[in-house]
């Protein structure tokens, strides 16, 4: 049995009250030899103990280590699994696969004693209302829905690094119209803003320059400007530049998730609910924080300028086929208004169309280019007086708003002789959508496939035999 750190101690005190070598042995539980081996030393048990230099099993890559070792000087950007694979190659039945984690750890401490100079961050300290920090982070794994349905998004995050308060939006992408809407929530819920805010080099923000650096976009400067703030960026590549919202992304995150646990479910009514919710999660975040916030505030200058608008106006003609390009997107507007132009509201998740000063509709606004966002109610009217124009229309699959109308289509298709047949029926069931309403007319389609009943509605050539009408 070893001695211990707390039997010598023990000795050291007893030597102290009589100093008889034996009694205090035997107190602190010990052979006299032992204790007069300790006495002599001076030291601890653990102050004995010799570092442990050798190995205690065979190393088995000791014959291959100078070739690895040797690839390593020369290339330290090696991984330990790439050079592992060319040894199962080079030297078959030598090593086995289980063995990767060994060499990995050898080539682990090969950088720690031989390896290139690691770079070095430096930690740095952040003044109270110096700068605003803005990133965006996707949070698909939250798995939120709007009244039953996926909703896709991402969070536009804004931090001050001092304190670390934190606001965030809802938004559909890294855009312009994201930055502009996120950045003003965060500045007008605040009242204050810092000396600087500072971004990453996405393309809303930034450009290329001919100098190989970025510049800051036009748009973005003004708006920065416009709030009194300087703009400034990080290193391309140094994402590390903007750590404290990177970090607090992670930390925005678990608390998220966890607030969706105690909720209960991840649907909400509509997207305001959901964004009111998450900025309700970040108020009772941001109350922890009010000794660092307040010095943030009281070294920060009051905003002294109104809201700039979150959308950006364009006038557009309605075209023949009742739609409107925007942002190289189609969007279908009700046909009366063809051969009219009409003021469009780019909004960063919708767009308002006006004529005459009146809103005619709002619709969700497309990511990207070349999609299209066709309402049949626009042109139902039309094309059941034109259903010949159906089967090759360049925007047909919209005109399946739902699963339920694509399989009617599919029963109508395959019940009827003719292609033109199964167009004109499932055209009337698309204006009876229209006119009455379309979850009524959804239900008694799917009713219908329930019952495997070919939806049928009005009289003409080609009803088959037996089938129902919706």
């Amino acid at each position: 049995m070893s001695t211990t750190d707390s039997q010598v101690r023990k000795l050291m005190e007893e030597i102290s009250r009589h100093g008889r070598v034996g009694m205090a042995s035997m107190k602190a539980g010990m052979d006299r030899k032992t204790g007069r081996k300790y006495l002599k030393s001076g030291k601890l048990p653990s102050e004995l103990k010799q570092p442990h230099t050798w190995r205690t099993r065979v190393d088995p890559f000791e014959e291959d280590w100078p070739e690895m070792n040797k690839r390593l000087k020369d290339a330290p950007e090696f991984e330990a699994k790439t050079l592992f694979e060319h040894l199962l190659a080079s030297k078959p039945g030598r090593y086995q696969e289980g063995q990767l984690r060994t060499f990995q750890r050898r080539v682990r401490e090969w950088r720690a004693m031989e390896g290139p100079p690691k770079e070095v961050y430096f930690a740095q300290e952040h003044r109270p209302g110096e700068a605003m920090q803005t990133d965006f982070t996707r949070v698909t794994e939250f798995e939120v829905t709007i009244a039953g349905r996926p909703f896709a998004h991402m969070l536009c995050h804004v931090v001050l690094p001092y304190s670390n308060w934190e606001w965030a939006t809802v938004c559909h992408s890294e855009s312009m119209a994201a930055i502009k809407r996120g950045l003003q929530a965060a500045v007008f819920r605040l009242g204050r803003v810092p000396r600087f805010h500072q971004t990453d080099n996405s393309t809303a923000a930034t450009h290329d320059l001919a100098t190989g650096k970025r510049g800051f976009n036009k748009k973005y400067k003004d708006l920065v400007d416009h709030l009194g703030m300087t703009p400034r960026t990080i290193k391309v590549g140094a994402s590390n530049q903007n750590g404290d919202v990177e970090a607090l992304q992670g930390v925005l995150k678990r608390r998220l998730k966890q607030h969706l646990l105690l909720r209960g479910s991840s649907d909400f009514d509509s997207v305001e609910d959901y964004e009111s919710w998450v900025q309700g999660v970040l108020v009772k975040a941001n109350t922890l924080r009010s000794k660092r916030i307040s010095e943030d505030l009281d070294a920060m200058r009051p905003v002294k300028v109104s809201r700039l608008p979150e959308f950006k106006e364009e006038i557009v003609r309605v075209s023949t086929w009742s739609t409107i390009r925007v942002k190289y997107n189609a969007y279908s507007v009700p046909s009366r208004l063809i051969g009219h132009f009409v003021l469009v509201r780019s909004y960063e998740d919708r767009l308002e169309i006006f004529f005459k000063g009146q809103l005619q509709l709002a619709v969700e606004r497309l990511i990207g280019r070349h999609g299209h966002h066709i309402n049949y109610r626009h042109i139902i009217w039309s094309l059941i007086r034109k259903p010949c124009a159906f089967a090759r229309y360049r925007y047909r699959e919209d005109l399946f708003p739902t699963l339920a109308f694509r399989k009617a289509y599919d029963a109508l298709h395959d019940a009827l002789n003719r292609e033109i047949e199964a167009d004109l029926h499932y055209l009337r069931i698309l204006h009876l959508a229209a006119s009455t309403m379309e979850s009524e007319v959804e239900t008694s389609l799917v009713l219908l496939e329930d019952e495997g009943a070919v939806p049928y509605i009005g009289q003409g050539p080609g009803r088959p035999t037996g089938a129902r009408g919706a």
